[in-house]
């Protein structure tokens, strides 16, 4: 039977979605120590209190080498090459010699006897091109005439401190008030999953009840508050007395989202009682 976690419906073993609301259910699996239905993200069984997590193995995997066996392999022996005759006979037939240019010579005509050969004249006596005489530029603008430069924009006035407070997002704190002695108990911020019970030898108590009237209804490892983001579960570990939200039984394995003003009894009796709130 799995307990839905927001309306507290009690729905069959394999059940997906509550018959009631209909809010998505937690996955199941049973316990590798007594076969119980636990919850899948549960820490321990809650029939038996086996650690479900050491129950995770992972499995070696082996790679076998495979070696080729020695085989000889036969290498040809090397043949020296002929020598090379060429070098040493002459070109008889002109075939390294240079190929000839497809251009044809240039051909220099001679100059008539009766033209008188003309002076070559060389660049450094040629005179000079003046340079072009540059006109007068208009003269400038005074000083006095040039457009202003901008003013500068006045900066935005700062917002008040006040302002700046008032965006600041406050932290929410999750506590336990306890009914019978009017104490309260500030939840953890730093741990993911907070252990409710006793000292013991094995997972020592986040939140240590042994000092409250009627602790002895407690056990040891009774229950676990688990915060998901702003969201914070309970769930029972396998107490011998068992733990009810707003009187009603939590089944082991499967766990409530807490609310503000939920009540939480661990035990039978309403004996040992906190309120759920948050500041």
């Amino acid at each position: 039977m799995i307990v839905c976690p927001n309306c507290n419906h009690p729905n069959p073993d394999g059940a997906v979605q509550c018959e009631a609301c209909y809010t998505p259910l937690p996955t199941t699996s049973n316990c590798p120590n007594c076969g119980a239905t636990v919850q899948a993200d549960a820490a321990f069984c809650g029939q038996c209190g086996f650690n479900l997590h050491s129950t995770a193995a992972p499995a070696a995997a082996t790679s076998v080498a495979t070696v080729a066996p020695d085989i000889p392999v036969e290498v040809p022996p090397l043949v020296e090459p002929d020598p090379l005759l060429e070098l040493l006979q002459p070109d008889s037939l002109g075939i390294n010699q240079p190929a000839a240019s497809p251009l044809p010579p240039t051909a220099m005509a001679a100059p008539p006897p009766d033209v008188e050969a003309q002076p070559v004249v060389s660049e450094a006596e040629v005179p000079a091109a003046k340079p072009e005489p540059i006109p007068p530029s208009e003269p400038a603008t005074p000083p006095s005439e040039a457009a202003a430069p901008p003013e500068p924009a006045t900066p935005p006035a700062a917002p008040p401190p006040m302002a700046a407070s008032r965006t600041q997002l406050q932290q929410v704190t999750a506590r336990l008030f306890h009914v019978q002695s009017d104490r309260e108990i500030e939840l953890p911020q730093t741990l993911s999953v907070i252990h409710i019970g006793k000292p013991n030898d094995r997972i020592p108590p986040d939140i240590d009840v042994s000092g409250f009237t009627n602790s002895e209804i407690v056990s040891r490892i009774h229950a676990d508050i688990r915060v998901e983001g702003d969201a914070h579960y309970i769930e029972d570990v396998g107490s011998s007395n068992g733990t009810y939200i707003n009187n009603l039984p939590l089944l082991p394995g499967n766990r409530h989202r807490l609310r503000p003003g939920d009540r939480i009894s661990l035990g039978k009796g309403d004996l040992m009682t906190f309120l759920f709130q948050l500041a």
